[in-house]
Protein backbone atom coordinates (compact mmCIF):
# COMPACT_ATOMS: atom_id res chain seq x y z
CA UNK A 1 0.00 0.00 0.00
CA UNK A 2 1.00 3.60 -0.56
CA UNK A 3 1.00 6.18 2.23
CA UNK A 4 1.29 9.96 2.05
CA UNK A 5 3.86 11.03 4.63
CA UNK A 6 4.43 14.57 5.90
CA UNK A 7 7.55 14.89 8.02
CA UNK A 8 10.28 17.29 9.09
CA UNK A 9 13.96 16.73 8.35
CA UNK A 10 16.78 17.41 10.85
CA UNK A 11 17.74 20.55 8.87
CA UNK A 12 14.27 22.08 9.33
CA UNK A 13 12.59 21.25 5.99
CA UNK A 14 9.00 20.01 5.78
CA UNK A 15 8.52 17.29 3.14
CA UNK A 16 5.48 15.45 1.81
CA UNK A 17 6.24 12.19 -0.02
CA UNK A 18 4.60 8.90 -0.90
CA UNK A 19 6.06 5.79 0.81
CA UNK A 20 5.37 2.07 0.36
CA UNK A 21 4.50 -0.07 3.36
CA UNK A 22 2.24 -2.69 4.84
CA UNK A 23 0.55 -0.29 7.27
CA UNK A 24 0.81 3.29 8.49
CA UNK A 25 2.53 2.32 11.75
CA UNK A 26 5.40 0.47 10.04
CA UNK A 27 5.95 3.38 7.63
CA UNK A 28 6.06 5.81 10.53
CA UNK A 29 8.56 3.71 12.48
CA UNK A 30 10.83 3.46 9.45
CA UNK A 31 10.83 7.23 8.95
CA UNK A 32 11.44 7.84 12.67
CA UNK A 33 14.34 5.39 12.54
CA UNK A 34 15.86 7.61 9.85
CA UNK A 35 15.66 10.59 12.19
CA UNK A 36 12.61 12.38 10.73
CA UNK A 37 9.95 14.21 12.76
CA UNK A 38 6.59 12.76 11.67
CA UNK A 39 3.57 15.04 11.32
CA UNK A 40 1.16 12.80 9.40
CA UNK A 41 1.01 9.37 7.77
CA UNK A 42 -2.18 8.46 5.93
CA UNK A 43 -3.12 5.97 3.29
CA UNK A 44 -3.11 7.37 -0.20
CA UNK A 45 -6.69 7.84 -1.43
CA UNK A 46 -8.30 7.58 -4.83
CA UNK A 47 -7.29 10.16 -7.46
CA UNK A 48 -10.66 11.85 -7.02
CA UNK A 49 -13.36 11.90 -4.38
CA UNK A 50 -17.05 12.54 -4.76
CA UNK A 51 -18.24 15.10 -2.22
CA UNK A 52 -21.92 15.68 -1.62
CA UNK A 53 -23.09 18.83 0.15
CA UNK A 54 -25.32 16.88 2.54
CA UNK A 55 -22.99 13.93 3.08
CA UNK A 56 -22.41 12.98 6.67
CA UNK A 57 -19.00 13.85 8.03
CA UNK A 58 -17.28 14.16 11.36
CA UNK A 59 -17.93 17.43 13.12
CA UNK A 60 -15.20 19.49 14.74
CA UNK A 61 -15.08 18.87 18.46
CA UNK A 62 -16.68 21.68 20.52
CA UNK A 63 -13.93 23.65 22.23
CA UNK A 64 -15.65 23.58 25.65
CA UNK A 65 -15.94 19.81 25.59
CA UNK A 66 -12.36 19.42 24.36
CA UNK A 67 -11.15 21.75 27.12
CA UNK A 68 -12.82 19.63 29.81
CA UNK A 69 -11.23 16.50 28.33
CA UNK A 70 -7.74 17.98 28.48
CA UNK A 71 -8.23 19.28 32.00
CA UNK A 72 -9.19 15.80 33.22
CA UNK A 73 -6.37 14.14 31.30
CA UNK A 74 -3.80 16.57 32.74
CA UNK A 75 -5.11 15.94 36.26
CA UNK A 76 -4.82 12.16 35.84
CA UNK A 77 -1.28 12.42 34.48
CA UNK A 78 -0.31 14.75 37.32
CA UNK A 79 -1.62 12.17 39.79
CA UNK A 80 0.87 9.66 38.36
CA UNK A 81 -1.48 7.41 36.38
CA UNK A 82 -0.07 5.83 33.22
CA UNK A 83 -1.48 7.26 30.01
CA UNK A 84 -3.39 4.14 28.97
CA UNK A 85 -4.91 3.68 32.41
CA UNK A 86 -5.92 7.33 32.45
CA UNK A 87 -7.68 7.02 29.08
CA UNK A 88 -9.55 3.91 30.21
CA UNK A 89 -10.63 5.63 33.43
CA UNK A 90 -11.96 8.60 31.46
CA UNK A 91 -13.87 6.29 29.14
CA UNK A 92 -15.55 4.57 32.08
CA UNK A 93 -16.90 7.87 33.39
CA UNK A 94 -17.71 9.48 30.04
CA UNK A 95 -21.27 9.56 28.72
CA UNK A 96 -22.18 8.62 25.17
CA UNK A 97 -20.91 11.35 22.86
CA UNK A 98 -18.87 11.93 19.77
CA UNK A 99 -15.79 12.42 21.94
CA UNK A 100 -16.33 9.05 23.62
CA UNK A 101 -16.40 7.27 20.25
CA UNK A 102 -13.22 9.02 19.14
CA UNK A 103 -11.50 8.47 22.48
CA UNK A 104 -12.30 4.75 22.28
CA UNK A 105 -10.45 4.50 18.96
CA UNK A 106 -7.56 6.53 20.36
CA UNK A 107 -7.38 4.27 23.43
CA UNK A 108 -7.25 1.21 21.21
CA UNK A 109 -4.41 2.69 19.13
CA UNK A 110 -2.42 3.60 22.25
CA UNK A 111 -2.98 0.10 23.64
CA UNK A 112 -1.58 -1.35 20.39
CA UNK A 113 1.61 0.70 20.74
CA UNK A 114 0.87 3.99 18.97
CA UNK A 115 1.84 7.30 20.53
CA UNK A 116 -0.95 9.58 21.72
CA UNK A 117 0.05 12.30 19.25
CA UNK A 118 -0.15 9.88 16.31
CA UNK A 119 -3.55 8.65 17.45
CA UNK A 120 -4.92 12.21 17.59
CA UNK A 121 -3.29 13.07 14.26
CA UNK A 122 -5.60 10.54 12.62
CA UNK A 123 -8.55 12.77 13.62
CA UNK A 124 -7.02 16.02 12.41
CA UNK A 125 -10.32 17.30 11.04
CA UNK A 126 -11.92 17.18 14.50
CA UNK A 127 -9.28 18.76 16.72
CA UNK A 128 -7.19 21.97 16.55
CA UNK A 129 -4.28 21.50 14.11
CA UNK A 130 -1.61 22.30 16.70
CA UNK A 131 -2.84 19.75 19.26
CA UNK A 132 -1.12 16.68 17.77
CA UNK A 133 2.11 18.65 17.25
CA UNK A 134 2.03 19.84 20.86
CA UNK A 135 1.53 16.29 22.10
CA UNK A 136 4.43 15.11 19.94
CA UNK A 137 6.72 17.70 21.53
CA UNK A 138 5.57 16.67 25.00
CA UNK A 139 6.21 12.99 24.29
CA UNK A 140 9.71 13.72 22.95
CA UNK A 141 10.64 15.91 25.92
CA UNK A 142 8.97 13.74 28.56
CA UNK A 143 6.76 16.67 29.66
CA UNK A 144 3.41 15.57 28.29
CA UNK A 145 1.43 16.86 31.26
CA UNK A 146 3.08 20.32 31.11
CA UNK A 147 2.42 20.54 27.37
CA UNK A 148 -1.26 19.63 27.87
CA UNK A 149 -1.60 22.29 30.57
CA UNK A 150 -0.02 24.85 28.26
CA UNK A 151 -2.51 23.85 25.58
CA UNK A 152 -5.33 24.22 28.14
CA UNK A 153 -4.28 27.83 28.74
CA UNK A 154 -4.33 28.38 24.97
CA UNK A 155 -7.84 26.91 24.67
CA UNK A 156 -9.15 29.02 27.56
CA UNK A 157 -7.84 32.21 25.99
CA UNK A 158 -9.30 31.36 22.57
CA UNK A 159 -12.68 30.36 24.04
CA UNK A 160 -12.82 33.54 26.11
CA UNK A 161 -11.95 35.74 23.10
CA UNK A 162 -14.61 34.13 20.90
CA UNK A 163 -17.26 34.30 23.61
CA UNK A 164 -16.65 38.00 24.12
CA UNK A 165 -17.02 38.72 20.42
CA UNK A 166 -20.11 36.52 20.00
CA UNK A 167 -21.86 37.90 23.09
CA UNK A 168 -21.23 41.44 21.87
CA UNK A 169 -22.87 40.66 18.52
CA UNK A 170 -25.96 38.89 19.89
CA UNK A 171 -28.04 42.02 20.51
CA UNK A 172 -27.46 43.57 17.06
CA UNK A 173 -28.23 40.23 15.40
CA UNK A 174 -31.49 39.86 17.33
CA UNK A 175 -32.40 43.47 16.54
CA UNK A 176 -31.80 42.99 12.82
CA UNK A 177 -33.70 39.69 12.77
CA UNK A 178 -36.75 41.10 14.54
CA UNK A 179 -36.75 44.21 12.34
CA UNK A 180 -36.60 42.20 9.13
CA UNK A 181 -39.37 39.87 10.37
CA UNK A 182 -41.62 42.82 11.25
CA UNK A 183 -41.01 44.49 7.92
CA UNK A 184 -41.77 41.23 6.14
CA UNK A 185 -45.09 40.83 7.95
CA UNK A 186 -46.07 44.42 7.19
CA UNK A 187 -45.12 44.13 3.52
CA UNK A 188 -46.63 40.69 2.84
CA UNK A 189 -49.80 40.72 4.94
CA UNK A 190 -50.68 44.20 6.24
CA UNK A 191 -50.09 46.45 3.22
CA UNK A 192 -51.97 44.27 0.63
CA UNK A 193 -55.03 44.20 2.92
CA UNK A 194 -55.51 47.93 2.24
CA UNK A 195 -55.83 47.41 -1.53
CA UNK A 196 -59.63 46.88 -1.38
CA UNK A 197 -60.03 50.01 0.68
CA UNK A 198 -58.01 52.00 -1.85
CA UNK A 199 -60.13 50.69 -4.72
CA UNK A 200 -63.27 52.08 -3.05
CA UNK A 201 -61.73 55.55 -2.81
CA UNK A 202 -62.00 56.02 -6.57
CA UNK A 203 -58.95 58.30 -6.56
CA UNK A 204 -55.48 58.16 -8.03
CA UNK A 205 -53.03 56.76 -5.49
CA UNK A 206 -49.77 58.61 -4.70
CA UNK A 207 -46.64 57.23 -6.34
CA UNK A 208 -45.18 56.07 -3.02
CA UNK A 209 -48.35 54.05 -2.31
CA UNK A 210 -48.33 52.49 -5.77
CA UNK A 211 -44.71 51.43 -5.38
CA UNK A 212 -45.34 50.02 -1.90
CA UNK A 213 -48.35 48.02 -3.11
CA UNK A 214 -46.45 46.68 -6.14
CA UNK A 215 -43.56 45.50 -3.95
CA UNK A 216 -45.92 43.99 -1.37
CA UNK A 217 -47.94 42.06 -3.98
CA UNK A 218 -44.74 40.78 -5.58
CA UNK A 219 -43.41 39.60 -2.24
CA UNK A 220 -46.74 37.95 -1.38
CA UNK A 221 -46.87 36.09 -4.70
CA UNK A 222 -43.20 35.03 -4.70
CA UNK A 223 -42.41 34.68 -0.99
CA UNK A 224 -41.95 30.89 -1.08
CA UNK A 225 -39.84 31.03 -4.23
CA UNK A 226 -37.74 33.73 -2.60
CA UNK A 227 -37.29 31.78 0.63
CA UNK A 228 -36.48 28.61 -1.33
CA UNK A 229 -33.90 30.47 -3.39
CA UNK A 230 -32.31 31.86 -0.24
CA UNK A 231 -32.09 28.39 1.32
CA UNK A 232 -30.58 26.85 -1.82
CA UNK A 233 -28.21 29.76 -2.18
CA UNK A 234 -27.14 29.44 1.45
CA UNK A 235 -26.27 25.73 1.14
CA UNK A 236 -24.59 26.26 -2.23
CA UNK A 237 -22.45 29.07 -0.79
CA UNK A 238 -21.69 26.98 2.27
CA UNK A 239 -20.58 24.03 0.15
CA UNK A 240 -18.46 26.26 -2.08
CA UNK A 241 -16.96 27.86 1.04
CA UNK A 242 -15.65 24.44 2.11
CA UNK A 243 -13.46 24.21 -0.99
CA UNK A 244 -9.96 25.76 -0.72
CA UNK A 245 -10.65 28.42 -3.34
CA UNK A 246 -14.10 29.22 -2.00
CA UNK A 247 -12.92 29.53 1.58
CA UNK A 248 -10.03 31.78 0.55
CA UNK A 249 -12.32 34.02 -1.51
CA UNK A 250 -14.91 34.32 1.27
CA UNK A 251 -12.25 35.01 3.91
CA UNK A 252 -10.70 37.67 1.68
CA UNK A 253 -14.12 39.27 1.22
CA UNK A 254 -14.60 39.37 5.00
CA UNK A 255 -11.45 41.44 5.34
CA UNK A 256 -12.84 43.98 2.86
CA UNK A 257 -16.13 44.57 4.70
CA UNK A 258 -16.24 48.16 6.00
CA UNK A 259 -15.95 48.56 9.79
CA UNK A 260 -15.74 44.81 10.56
CA UNK A 261 -13.00 43.75 8.12
CA UNK A 262 -10.25 44.97 10.43
CA UNK A 263 -11.80 43.02 13.31
CA UNK A 264 -11.62 39.77 11.29
CA UNK A 265 -8.05 40.65 10.33
CA UNK A 266 -6.77 41.24 13.87
CA UNK A 267 -8.64 38.22 15.24
CA UNK A 268 -6.90 35.94 12.70
CA UNK A 269 -3.50 37.41 13.58
CA UNK A 270 -4.25 36.83 17.26
CA UNK A 271 -5.05 33.17 16.54
CA UNK A 272 -1.73 32.77 14.69
CA UNK A 273 0.39 34.41 17.40
CA UNK A 274 -1.34 32.50 20.19
CA UNK A 275 -0.89 29.16 18.43
CA UNK A 276 2.76 29.81 17.56
CA UNK A 277 3.50 30.93 21.12
CA UNK A 278 2.00 27.71 22.49
CA UNK A 279 3.99 25.55 20.09
CA UNK A 280 7.34 27.26 20.71
CA UNK A 281 6.82 27.17 24.48
CA UNK A 282 6.16 23.43 24.13
CA UNK A 283 9.51 22.84 22.43
CA UNK A 284 8.45 22.75 18.78
CA UNK A 285 11.11 24.22 16.41
CA UNK A 286 10.21 27.56 14.87
CA UNK A 287 9.85 26.26 11.31
CA UNK A 288 7.62 23.37 12.34
CA UNK A 289 5.65 25.67 14.62
CA UNK A 290 5.10 28.13 11.78
CA UNK A 291 3.80 25.34 9.58
CA UNK A 292 1.28 24.21 12.19
CA UNK A 293 0.29 27.68 13.41
CA UNK A 294 -0.39 28.82 9.85
CA UNK A 295 -2.80 25.92 9.38
CA UNK A 296 -4.48 26.89 12.67
CA UNK A 297 -5.42 30.37 11.43
CA UNK A 298 -9.17 30.62 10.97
CA UNK A 299 -8.88 32.96 7.97
CA UNK A 300 -7.55 31.09 4.92
CA UNK A 301 -6.49 34.27 3.12
CA UNK A 302 -4.36 35.43 6.08
CA UNK A 303 -2.89 31.93 6.33
CA UNK A 304 -1.90 31.98 2.66
CA UNK A 305 -0.25 35.38 3.09
CA UNK A 306 1.79 34.12 6.06
CA UNK A 307 2.77 30.77 4.50
CA UNK A 308 5.65 32.07 2.28
CA UNK A 309 7.47 33.23 5.43
CA UNK A 310 8.00 29.57 6.38
CA UNK A 311 10.46 29.01 3.52
CA UNK A 312 12.21 32.30 4.27
CA UNK A 313 12.76 31.33 7.92
CA UNK A 314 13.90 27.87 6.81
CA UNK A 315 16.51 29.54 4.60
CA UNK A 316 17.93 31.43 7.58
CA UNK A 317 16.15 34.79 7.48
CA UNK A 318 15.01 36.44 10.69
CA UNK A 319 11.47 35.62 11.67
CA UNK A 320 10.40 39.25 12.15
CA UNK A 321 11.74 40.17 8.69
CA UNK A 322 9.93 37.24 7.08
CA UNK A 323 6.52 38.05 8.54
CA UNK A 324 7.06 41.78 7.91
CA UNK A 325 7.20 41.00 4.19
CA UNK A 326 3.80 39.30 4.34
CA UNK A 327 2.19 42.72 4.65
CA UNK A 328 -0.53 41.57 7.06
CA UNK A 329 1.09 42.41 10.43
CA UNK A 330 1.01 45.97 11.85
CA UNK A 331 4.38 47.56 12.59
CA UNK A 332 3.94 47.52 16.36
CA UNK A 333 3.57 43.73 16.36
CA UNK A 334 6.68 43.36 14.16
CA UNK A 335 8.68 45.49 16.60
CA UNK A 336 7.49 43.44 19.57
CA UNK A 337 8.35 40.15 17.83
CA UNK A 338 11.78 41.53 16.90
CA UNK A 339 12.49 42.26 20.57
CA UNK A 340 11.32 38.80 21.60
CA UNK A 341 13.50 37.18 18.94
CA UNK A 342 16.55 39.17 20.05
CA UNK A 343 16.08 38.42 23.77
CA UNK A 344 15.26 34.73 23.35
CA UNK A 345 11.72 35.14 24.69
CA UNK A 346 9.84 34.79 21.42
CA UNK A 347 7.08 32.65 22.91
CA UNK A 348 6.33 35.20 25.65
CA UNK A 349 6.39 38.12 23.22
CA UNK A 350 4.08 36.30 20.79
CA UNK A 351 1.67 35.77 23.67
CA UNK A 352 1.83 39.51 24.42
CA UNK A 353 1.16 40.30 20.75
CA UNK A 354 -1.84 37.96 20.82
CA UNK A 355 -3.14 39.77 23.93
CA UNK A 356 -2.71 43.07 22.07
CA UNK A 357 -4.78 41.81 19.14
CA UNK A 358 -7.45 40.40 21.46
CA UNK A 359 -7.75 43.75 23.27
CA UNK A 360 -7.97 45.54 19.91
CA UNK A 361 -10.76 43.24 18.74
CA UNK A 362 -12.76 43.64 21.95
CA UNK A 363 -12.39 47.44 21.94
CA UNK A 364 -13.27 47.75 18.27
CA UNK A 365 -16.33 45.49 18.64
CA UNK A 366 -17.65 47.56 21.55
CA UNK A 367 -17.06 50.77 19.61
CA UNK A 368 -18.79 49.30 16.58
CA UNK A 369 -21.81 48.33 18.64
CA UNK A 370 -22.22 51.88 19.88
CA UNK A 371 -22.56 52.90 16.23
CA UNK A 372 -24.62 49.99 14.92
CA UNK A 373 -27.42 50.10 17.48
CA UNK A 374 -28.56 53.71 16.88
CA UNK A 375 -27.99 53.39 13.13
CA UNK A 376 -30.16 50.27 13.00
CA UNK A 377 -32.90 51.95 15.04
CA UNK A 378 -32.86 55.00 12.77
CA UNK A 379 -32.91 52.91 9.56
CA UNK A 380 -35.67 50.60 10.77
CA UNK A 381 -37.69 53.54 12.07
CA UNK A 382 -37.35 55.34 8.74
CA UNK A 383 -38.49 52.28 6.78
CA UNK A 384 -41.49 51.71 9.05
CA UNK A 385 -42.40 55.40 8.87
CA UNK A 386 -42.19 55.23 5.07
CA UNK A 387 -44.53 52.25 5.04
CA UNK A 388 -47.02 53.98 7.32
CA UNK A 389 -46.94 57.14 5.23
CA UNK A 390 -47.53 55.16 2.04
CA UNK A 391 -50.49 53.39 3.68
CA UNK A 392 -52.22 56.43 5.21
CA UNK A 393 -51.41 59.07 2.61
CA UNK A 394 -54.37 58.08 0.35
CA UNK A 395 -56.68 58.27 3.38
CA UNK A 396 -55.55 61.80 4.18
CA UNK A 397 -56.10 62.75 0.52
CA UNK A 398 -59.62 61.28 0.56
CA UNK A 399 -60.48 63.09 3.80
CA UNK A 400 -59.23 66.33 2.29
CA UNK A 401 -61.48 65.87 -0.76
CA UNK A 402 -64.46 65.14 1.48
CA UNK A 403 -63.75 68.29 3.50
CA UNK A 404 -63.70 70.37 0.34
Amino acid sequence: MQFVCRYGTPDGRILTQVQQGTDARSVQRELERQGFHIFEVRQRGMPFELKLPFARRRKRMPMDEFLAFNQELAALLRAGLPLLQGLELMLERMEESQLRDVLTEIRDQVRSGAELSDAFAGFGDMFPPLYASSLKAGERSGELEQVIRRFIRYLKLMIDARKRVVSALVYPAVLVGLSISMLGILAVYVVPSFSRFYSDLDAELPTITQVTLAVSFWLRDHIWWLLGGLVVGFFALRHWGETPQGRRTIDHFRLKIPLVGEIFHKFALGEFCRALSTLIAGGIPLVSGLETATDAVGNAYIGDRIRPSIDEVRQGQAFHDAIDRTGVFPKISIDMIKVGEATGSLDEMLSSVADYFDDFVETRVQRLLTLIEPIMLIVMGAIIALLLISIYLPMFGALGQVGN
